[in-house]
């Protein structure tokens, strides 16, 4: 089997978007009713705009073009990971210390699986997180293996 498409497109993203001074935050490769979409999300320390995500997907679409890594019709879209960004490196967990997250685990951590509130810390191992319970505070340490997925939450608490 040939490597899976989705690394095939970060490998050709990423010298493109350290041109550009972008990072490359995911990308996905998904089909959705008869059509295949690849989406390539893009940042920056100030956000992106739609003009860098328009010279990205030009100058991608044309390395893949180039590559062919994908051989029926699909949608290129290339954007913002947008408010409530995923955190998938661990570079993008210490970026996100003292921002609300919200965190899915593999199993249970005293009887939960989701879990929302401020990132205290990230040691590489686990993750520190100021949760609320009621009206209560409480710090919940989460092993970073067990960590099925995470993003940034945007909380509406004034």
């Amino acid at each position: 089997m040939s490597k899976k498409v989705t690394d095939t497109v970060s490998e050709l993203a990423v010298p493109i978007l350290e041109e550009l001074d972008l990072e490359l935050v995911d990308v996905e490769y998904v089909k959705e009713g008869k059509n295949w979409f690849l989406r390539v999300y893009i940042d920056s320390e100030g956000g992106v705009d739609i003009e860098e995500c328009g010279l990205v997907s030009e100058r991608l679409g044309e390395k893949l073009d180039e590559v062919d890594p994908i051989t029926h019709n699909y949608f290129l879209e290339v954007s913002s990971p947008g408010a409530e960004r995923p955190l998938k490196k661990t570079t993008d967990f210490h970026k996100a210390a003292g921002k609300n997250v919200h965190i899915k685990t593999y199993e249970p951590i005293d009887g939960e699986k989701v879990f929302e509130g401020i990132l205290q810390s990230f040691d590489g191992h686990s993750l520190t997180v100021l949760i609320t319970v009621k009206t209560r505070k409480k710090e919940m340490v989460i092993p970073f293996d067990k960590v099925a997925s995470a993003r940034l939450a945007v909380s509406f608490n004034f």
